[in-house]
């Protein structure tokens, strides 16, 4: 007799298809988001972030969650503004309030990245000093692998790459294991808030005004526009820039509840300054290989995915306002020859600074001030943008725009705050 035909092969097989066509689709428009979150936890955030861990234990964990929807309002405007508009963060400045304003912001955003672009290859030459690496051989190797990347032809492979990098810093969720905290205190620390401590504070103010760095913005609508995604894709690439955030923030809790679970209990520790200082202190609880390898791999990929997407925040921001072409989808040539030199001397400049020795205190500082007078004019330009570019369609109305607006307010008042704790002048 006969067998009768499979009917449901075909449905199978046209489900998985559909399945499949689908997950292509969402990782063409997905990156953006990723990259620029996975950036906004560099070497600087996550050395921060295992001292608050170290100081304060799990109490610091509450604020990290907190800032999970002020970060994301803040990136999801430059979706919507990137994609409907097809223009980037300066060359909108320029266009809806002049010249002068467009060179305030990427005069200032240019300093700015040069400034943070110290922290990476800091954090890059300091995992090479782990292994006995001088800085010598790996700013060098990391200045040309940078560059290198930007000459790929195509913006997608230069995003993939820089997401590569980034989920390194994933690494470290095996530190945090190793360190066994135990559920009952996180669980005590996420409910204490210590606002009676002026060290505390300090350091949630310092998280505030750094949730929200003036490169991202620029990086990600820069980065909307040279993907070519339509208003269709406004919702999927909102989920990455979801996925980013929590991706982000989870890393910082990460460094948190680990410095917390061992060196916040063992008490007086040695300051945690550097990448050598953090791998140093983990070594008792966990060993000194697991300590070195996943110290280091994590703020090696932090420090590489955030010098790319810095300095091309920078460099987009700079080339918009001078109204220069500004795509990585074209090979070299004369006409977007500023573009790609601008690229390149972002990364030598920062590579010759870190490796002539000067003394970066006086700097740091400088940098830390430029970024929070910078914080208030990027996002009171992004919130003027939003209500003035777009399509009543497409902007914010009711209970959501109170929320972001008010969000927005909290985090420049918390970022014009850190100027006194950091110049000293309260």
């Amino acid at each position: 007799m006969k067998e009768p035909a499979d009917v449901t092969a075909p449905l199978h097989i046209e489900s998985r298809t559909h399945l499949l066509t689908k997950i292509g689709h969402l990782l063409k428009v997905w990156g953006p988001g990723l990259i620029v979150m996975l950036a906004d936890t560099d070497a600087g955030c996550i050395i921060t972030a295992a001292q608050s861990g170290a100081q304060w234990g799990y109490s610091m964990i509450l604020p990290q969650l907190l800032l999970i929807p002020v970060l994301y309002v803040a990136q999801e405007m430059t979706v919507r503004l990137g994609i409907i508009t097809k223009k980037g963060h300066g060359q909108l400045i320029r266009e809806h309030f002049g010249t002068g304003w467009a060179w305030l912001s990427a005069g200032t955003l240019a300093v700015s990245a040069i400034g943070a672009l110290l922290t990476e290859f800091i954090g890059v030459a300091g995992v090479g000093e782990l292994f006995g690496i001088p800085k010598w051989i790996t700013i060098p190797i990391a200045t040309v692998v940078l560059i290198a990347i930007a000459f790929c032809g195509s913006y997608r492979r230069v995003e993939k790459i820089g997401v590569l990098f980034g989920l390194a810093e994933l690494v470290f969720f095996i530190a945090m294991i190793l360190a066994k905290p135990q559920p009952a205190d996180v669980a005590q620390g996420m409910m204490t808030i210590l606002f009676h401590h002026s060290s505390y504070i300090y350091l949630v103010a310092a998280n505030v005004g750094a949730v929200i760095m003036p490169w991202m913005i620029f990086y990600q609508q820069g980065a909307v526009v040279d993907k070519h995604l339509k208003s269709t894709d406004i919702p999927k690439e909102r989920h990455d820039t979801a996925v980013g955030t929590l991706l982000t923030q989870g890393i910082m809790i990460m460094f948190v509840v680990t410095f917390a679970a061992t060196v916040g209990l063992k008490g007086n520790h040695a300051p945690l300054n550097s990448v050598g200082d953090l791998a140093s202190a983990l070594s008792p609880f966990i060993g000194t290989s697991p300590a070195k390898i996943l110290t280091g791999l994590s703020i090696f990929g932090g420090s590489m995915v955030a010098a790319l997407v810095v300095a091309l925040a920078g460099t987009w921001g700079v080339t918009e306002v001078l109204n220069w072409k500004h795509s990585l989808n074209e090979p070299l040539k004369k006409g977007n020859f500023g573009f790609y030199i601008i690229y390149c001397l972002a990364h030598v400049i920062g590579a010759v600074i870190v490796l002539a020795n000067i003394n970066l205190v006086e700097l740091a500082v400088s940098v830390e001030v430029m970024n929070a007078l910078l914080l208030p004019i990027v996002l009171g330009f992004l919130l003027l943008l939003e209500a003035k570019a777009l399509p009543s369609k497409y902007r914010m109305h009711g209970i959501y725009r109170v929320f972001v607006m008010s969000s927005c307010i909290v985090v420049m008042i918390f970022g014009l705050y850190m100027i006194g704790p950091t110049t000293g002048l309260w």
